[in-house]
């Protein structure tokens, strides 16, 4: 898939940050659970918001892939997105990370609290597990690409309708390899 429309990668509800006009978009299929993943957020992740996001130039997305359909990592990805319902997506991202380590449901009812969730709707949500069929959609979607385990990469260049020039990394790589492919991508126009 080295071309297409942006909506066969980037659903509406895929949450994003940086500008949507941005020229370079990276999507991170990612588990919460996933130390590899976790050192992303904590090292990658900062450098690119301050280098390519916070200037325009580039667009970070998260889609799930959690590792084990069954496992904590499917939990926490389904918090995220109920916790997204209330405009928290990100607040509840970054604490999942932080806590990686201890994730349960009483941590992530307490993050939820913490993020002052309104915890009745966020139970309930929870216990619904209606967000489901979309992780797993975004899997499937990460698996087509290649993808065996995580944290895996997409990073294509975007006119905000199509996409083009589309190459994936597999696995933690530095921040160096993500500024090399972005500065390529940037030099295309």
């Amino acid at each position: 898939m080295a071309s297409g429309r942006l909506a066969d990668i980037l659903l509406p509800s895929t949450p994003t940050l940086g500008n949507p006009k941005a020229p370079v978009l990276v999507i991170e299929f990612s588990d919460f659970t996933c130390g590899y993943c976790g050192r992303f957020y904590r090292e990658t992740l900062p450098a690119l918001k301050a280098e390519y996001l916070d200037a325009g130039k580039a667009r970070f997305a998260y889609r799930d892939y959690p590792r084990d359909p069954e496992g904590l990592g499917l939990v926490a990805a389904h918090a995220a997105r109920c916790a997204g319902e209330q405009g928290q997506f990100w607040g509840m991202h970054d604490r999942l990370f932080d806590q990686h380590a201890r994730l349960g449901t009483g941590i992530i009812m307490q993050l939820a609290k913490d993020l002052r969730l309104d915890e009745k709707t966020f139970a309930a949500c929870m216990d619904s597990q209606k967000h489901v069929p979309a992780i797993m959609a975004d899997r499937e979607l990460g698996t087509s690409l290649g993808f065996h385990g995580t944290p895996g990469f997409l990073i294509v260049r975007t006119d905000g309708h199509r996409f083009s020039d589309a190459f994936t990394i597999p696995g933690a790589v530095p921040y160096a390899t993500f500024q090399k492919e972005i500065e390529r991508l940037l030099k295309k126009r």
